[in-house]
């Protein structure tokens, strides 16, 4: 296997079907496989890599869960880093995912930090700068404060003034 080449590694439970996806983010990176190994150690696998012009990767299809797809296209002078998107964890562990990238190298990991809205984030920053914030409830929390979980049903609907 070449270093330039993305890596397909086996993904129990990964949705590999194509279908058509309601959204997904598109980033720009400047060098291909190595951002494609990052998100690798992310949780995502890489669902299709597509040729481009000359031989090389055009397009790496990523895929960490059921809707949560990235595209990774190479930067050719556009600039790199300039996405960001939220996605749900799904029961990832988080701290676990945290030191899994603290081994990948190019990109940082922050967190996972508690927010006032009962979720841990694990802010993920690859290595052009784009930001995947892997979010996941605090269950357990939301469900020992009745009056907060209230408080959040209630405003369910609210107008915002």
């Amino acid at each position: 296997m070449s270093p330039t080449e993305p890596v397909f590694r086996p993904a129990p439970g990964i949705d590999r079907e194509i279908y058509p996806m309601p959204a997904f983010v598109k980033f720009t990176a400047k060098d291909l496989p190595a951002t494609t190994r990052w998100y690798e150690a992310a949780g995502f696998v890489v669902l299709a890599a597509m040729p481009g012009p000359g031989g090389s990767t055009g397009l790496v299809h990523l895929r960490r869960r059921r809707y949560q797809d990235i595209l990774l296209v190479p930067a050719h002078g556009a600039p790199a880093g300039a996405g960001r998107v939220t996605m749900a964890a799904g029961g990832d562990d988080l701290r676990q995912r945290a030191a899994d990238l603290a081994t990948a190298g190019g990109g940082i990991a922050e967190g996972p930090a508690p927010t006032p809205w009962r979720s841990d984030d694990l802010t993920l920053t690859d290595p052009d700068g784009n930001v995947v914030v892997l979010t996941e409830p605090r269950r357990a929390d939301i469900d020992a404060d009745t009056q907060w979980s209230a408080m959040v049903r209630d405003s369910v609907g609210r107008k915002v003034t």
